[in-house]
Order: C-alpha cells, then structure tokens, then sequence
C-alpha cells in the first residue's frame, strides 16, 4: 500500500484527490494537512465525503509517508517543501506550479520531471518528484504533440479555450462569484497566460526548432467544470495523413481518444479523459480537445503518475464514467 499525505487539503483539487483515492486499491491517506481547518472533520468542508471519510485536518506533518501531494497554490510548494522535509523515500507530486518550467525543475539535489504522461511516460516511471501539468496546458499539449513530433507546427496557431468556475479555485473571487459567472462570459489573460510557457516548452523539445506562435485566448465559462478547447491553423496535409498521425501516436495512451466526431463536455467531465476531434475545413486544420480541468488537468492526472512511479497500471483507480446528463 502507499502511505500519502495531502498538503493544502480544502481546494478543490485536494477534494478531487480525496475522493479519488478513496476507491484506490493500493492508496492510504496518511493525513491531510490545513492550517487554516486543524481539527475539523474533512467531511465538514468537503461535504460530499460524508459518510466516507472520517479523517480530520492536521496542521502537522507525517514526513515518512510514501507520496506527498502539494495542493497548496501556486508559488507555494517550493518554500513549503525548503520548511518541511521529508524523508529521501518520500516521493513528491506538485499540483501548483513551482517546478514545471526547466528553470525551476532542480530542488533539493534532486530534478522534477514534468508530469505529462503522453510525453514522458518513461521519465516518470523512475521519477522521485513530478511536476503536474496544468489544466489549460494539458488540453493544449494534447492537441499540438503528434504534429510537433512530425514537424506539422510550421503556422501561427490560433487558440481559444473556456474552463468552468472551479478553474479558479475555492477562494471566491470577483469573477468567480455565481451572480457574477451566471449567464456570463469573458476572456483574460489574452495572449499571455502562464500555461504558454509550459507549453512552448513541451513543443521546442518535440519539434525541433519550433518557433511559431500560439495566440491563445482564454475564457472563463459559465460552467462548473470542464474545458473546451479549439485549435486552428493552416495545413497542407490530409486530414486522413493527420488523423493517421495522432492514431499513431496515442496508439498506447488510454486516456486520449480521437475521433472524427463532434464533441462536448460532458463526454469528459468527471473523467481522464481528454478527447480530441480533428477535422479540416478547406486549408485550416481544426483540432477540438476537451478535459475535466479537475481530473485529468489536476488530481486524475497526478494519480496517473503516482501509479506511473509506483509500478502500477496507469488506469489503477481511474476508471471513471461521465454522465449523460
């Protein structure tokens, strides 16, 4: 069995993670730490688990545990982890964003491998730290790796993406409030959000040479869950050369699935799955790649590494359905 600590245990990917790992069949939470909720029943802040869990918050830590999960926002993991060490056995998954861009990746003698199972499978199985991709990052990789591997990103490509609610975490917030969400839409972040560089990074290291720009848009839905992603660019080539191309490459990746298709949220939401729709209008590739930005853009996808690192099938305590409705 792994022992887990969760760190920074009321957000919402915390809560995910939680529910996750209680139908985990080689997963055992050691503690869930909360300064701010020391003492209250988990239950009591994530009412859903009524019934399921009765651990309680602790402001202390367990530093022997097999796996630590830092929830703890990001710019906050790194100066955690410097006033709290933990065993040298303890392996470390960081849900923020401290450590995914090359330049943060060195901590403690030891490097983190950033957590995109699709692009480093390998690297994570032997890893001791991981940095998890996040959300909008993720959808987006997922849609432009197979073309950085054979060398298709020679356009500009255009980006528009929309995340639900929870994208901003539990903190209200001015445009996270419901009256405010209800019935309403906005983009921010136009063209400079800070998944780019993750992304940009993932690409160089694909295609070599890479230098086109990705112009994304990002837009705050009025949903809950989930993101929607559409790409576009020009291409010369078939779409059936394409489609052939994005086959082979998640040809043993079981959480990504291509099709021809439409498709929308709910085919993904309260899943790992990201599905991606390609299709081609005329000169322009357009490429659809929809998430669950709390699963497989946050807590899902950090389970699929732990099961990666610890020598377990990938879709160990991951098989999640959506619903129709």
């Amino acid at each position: 069995m792994i022992n887990i600590g969760i760190i920074g245990g009321s957000g919402y990917t915390a809560g995910e993670l939680l529910r996750l790992l209680q139908n985990h069949p080689h997963a055992i939470i050691d503690f869930v730490y909360s300064t701010t909720n020391a003492g209250k029943a988990i239950a009591t802040i994530h009412q859903d688990l009524l019934g399921d869990i009765d651990l309680v918050f602790t402001d202390t830590v367990n530093p022997e545990v097999d796996l630590v999960f830092l929830c703890l926002g990001h710019g906050k993991s790194k100066a955690f982890l410097t006033q709290n060490p933990f065993a040298n056995h303890t392996k470390i998954i960081d849900l923020g964003n401290d450590f995914r861009l090359a330049s943060d990746l060195h901590f403690n003698g030891t490097d983190f491998i950033y957590g995109l199972p699709e692009l480093h499978k390998e690297e994570i199985k032997t890893a001791e730290f991981i940095a998890n991709p996040g959300c909008f990052a993720t959808a987006i990789q997922l849609a432009l790796l197979p073309l950085a591997k054979n060398n298709e990103l020679q356009n500009t490509v255009h980006i528009n993406a929309t995340t639900g609610s929870t994208g901003a975490g539990v903190q209200p917030s001015e445009t996270s409030h419901h009256s405010w969400r209800n019935n309403n839409m906005s983009h921010y972040k136009a063209f400079e959000h800070p998944h780019l560089d993750e992304i940009h990074q993932s690409l160089e290291k694909m295609q070599l040479g890479f230098n086109q720009e990705l112009l994304l848009i990002t837009n705050r839905g009025d949903f809950t869950r989930g993101i929607f992603a559409t790409l576009y660019m020009k291409t010369e080539k078939s779409l059936d050369t394409i489609i052939k191309q994005f086959e082979d490459y998640y040809q043993n990746q079981p959480f990504v699935v291509i099709t021809k298709e439409d498709i929308h949220l709910k085919q993904v939401v309260q899943t790992n799955k990201c599905i991606i729709s390609v299709a081609k209008k005329g000169e322009y590739l357009l490429i659809t790649s929809i998430i669950d930005n709390l699963i497989k853009g946050a807590s899902g996808q950090a389970i699929q590494n732990m099961n990666l690192m610890f020598g377990l099938e990938e879709k160990t305590g991951l098989h999640l359905k959506s619903g129709n409705f």
